[in-house]
């Protein structure tokens, strides 16, 4: 990924966006860092502008509230797999193959991208994993989606339902399977790194390969 590439994100999520400046990208950075360390709930813009020698005024100038923040994080996460997907795919006609270069990209996601530096993706997949749903789990979910703001997610899952349903037509719940794909991918490499008796995959050296297969082994059995 280019360094001059951003990803673009609802305007709704933000009053500045990070990615323009150094102080912003540094909020993003150490953010993902922070929310990681004490978790969402614990997390504060208080805390966050003592750990950027900031002030919170200067975060309030970028995001209305951690609330926000954490669904701008979540919305980076959905597109940078979105953008795997579609740079891995490029050129690539058989659609069985076009799903299993998906289902890698879902795994590796979380593997650290040196050129996007002030996004950890390792970091932010754990909290994709521990607070992500709390940014649609809520009583605004509605109002929220009506604004666009999880339209990330939804193009997708609408990515990856389109090829399911090229490599089967007739397959009755194309969206429910990317969906279940995603979580799947992310869920079952926390487990196995934190509560393995939930899940039959392992992770050795920090290597997916189990989940990917585990993947797989689903797809073929309900698509092929």
């Amino acid at each position: 990924m280019s360094a001059e590439i951003k990803i673009s994100l609802n305007k709704g999520l933000y009053l500045k966006d990070p990615q323009d400046s150094e102080l912003g990208r540094s909020i993003i950075k150490n953010s993902i860092i922070l929310i990681d360390e004490f978790g969402i709930e614990s997390f504060t813009f208080k805390k966050l502008a003592a750990h950027i020698k900031s002030t919170e005024a200067s975060i309030y100038r970028y995001f209305v509230n951690k609330h926000l923040l954490l669904l701008y994080l979540v919305n980076w996460y959905w597109e940078w797999v979105n953008f795997l997907i579609s740079i891995n795919t490029i050129n690539i006609t058989d659609s069985k193959t076009k799903l299993q270069i998906i289902i890698h990209s879902f795994v590796s996601a979380s593997q650290e991208n040196p050129v996007v530096d002030y996004v950890n993706e390792s970091i932010l997949q754990k909290i994709v994993i521990s607070d992500g749903m709390k940014t649609y789990h809520t009583k605004e979910v509605d109002n929220e989606n009506s604004k666009g703001f999880f339209k990330s997610y939804k193009n997708l899952v609408l990515t990856v339902s389109k090829v399911i349903s090229e490599v089967n037509p007739n397959f009755k719940y194309p969206y429910t399977l990317a969906t279940n794909l995603f979580e799947m991918s992310n869920n079952h490499i926390f487990f196995a790194q934190h509560l393995p008796r939930l899940t039959d995959v392992s992770i050795v050296e920090n290597e997916n390969n189990e989940v990917e297969k585990m993947l797989n082994y689903f797809v073929e059995k309900l698509l092929y």
